[in-house]
């Protein structure tokens, strides 16, 4: 679906939803039109500051404004600026956050949000549900009409996560590593994994790892080798993805607790690259969990772009009508797969 220009840019939506690696900015009319949309590298306020990660989005913002018709400079662009940003672990990273978008006077009211409430927005008809975000690292995220929500820091083993594709690399590695040194159980992780790059033994990706010629950031290419080798029957490998899906699911159950909708029906939506590839054996674990403990949840495969649900979330603060909601999701839905919903009753896809 094509964008639609403006000789002016009415009230609506100015979202942004800056993740690590990527970031897509959107001016959104109050009816759900999309006038105009960007879209640059990723958002990193504790590597780069949050000044100059906030400066990193002016361009992207004026590019969607030009597209939408926006004279240069002009502001503010929209009523609301809605913003789900990677790295908004803590309320005072939120509110430092807000304060250096706010500054910059593209909105009349700002908001800052954890990018896991982008997807969970993304994801569901209305504001209420839960979302387990598992890419790189792993998030969760809850949300009710009335605005309260319930969500976890997420910044690592610190506070209390296990998983996402960078931990199931590392897990591996490690299994991988004892079960061809005799220090540990016995598994094909110990060829798969060195094969992938090209070597004939851990001893030699390790060697590769730690001097260089196979660049660390390459161990994310691991995670779907393991997925592979527990699909094979590896034992070692099927724990590690079993309890892939026991920490997505023991996410869900303690959101939906904290929001008094564990024994009610609602949406767990599924994002994140692991979860988007929708592995057998990972989706199977995490329904049969989920059918004892939350019975009453239905689990749904996000594919659409965050930045649909950081609009929405703006739409839902302007009170916009359902035909808004629409017009917005058709926009992107013209680039985007079918979701996929499911449940512990494994219900078909839509």
């Amino acid at each position: 679906m094509g964008l639609t220009s403006a000789a002016s840019v009415p009230g609506g939506v100015l979202a942004i939803d800056a993740g690590n690696s990527k970031t897509d900015v959107a001016v959104v009319a109050a009816d759900g039109t999309v006038l105009g949309t960007a879209r640059g590298g990723g958002f990193q306020p504790p590597v780069v500051g949050t000044e100059e990660a906030v400066a990193g989005l002016v361009p992207l913002v004026a590019e969607a404004a030009r597209q939408a018709g926006a004279a240069p400079g002009a502001a503010p662009l929209a009523s609301y600026v809605s913003a789900c940003l990677a790295n908004a672990d803590f309320p005072v990273e939120e509110e430092r956050l807000q304060a250096a978008l706010h500054a910059h006077g593209w909105g009349e009211r700002t908001h800052v949000a954890n990018d896991t409430f982008a997807i969970l927005r993304a994801g569901v008809d209305e504001p209420r549900g839960v979302a387990v975000v598992c890419g790189a690292g792993i998030n969760c995220a809850g949300l009710l009409p009335d605005g309260r929500t319930a969500r976890f820091p997420a910044i690592g083993r610190i506070s209390g996560d296990w998983g996402g594709g960078g931990f199931l690399a590392e897990e591996a590695l490690w299994h991988a590593a004892r079960a061809e040194d005799g220090r540990g159980e016995p598994s094909a992780l110990a060829t798969a994994l060195p094969a992938h790059f090209g070597l004939g033994s851990m001893a030699e990706l390790i060697e590769a790892l730690h001097l260089g010629p196979v660049p660390a950031d390459r161990k994310h290419e691991l995670a779907p080798v393991l997925f592979r080798v527990a699909a094979a029957g590896d034992a070692v490998a099927t724990r590690i993805v079993e309890r892939q899906a026991a920490e997505v699911a023991v996410m869900a159950e303690v959101t939906l607790d904290r929001l008094g909708l564990l024994d009610e029906e609602a949406v767990v939506v599924l994002g994140g690259g692991v979860l988007a590839a929708r592995h057998p054996q990972l989706m199977d674990a995490l329904h049969r969990r989920l059918s004892v403990t939350a019975p009453k949840a239905v689990t749904r495969v996000v594919t659409a772009p965050p930045v649909l649900g950081a609009a929405l979330l703006g739409l839902d603060q302007l009170a916009a009508p359902p035909a808004a909601h629409a017009r917005v999701r058709a926009h992107y839905a013209a680039d985007a797969p079918a979701r996929t919903e499911g449940g512990p009753s494994r219900a078909p896809a839509s």
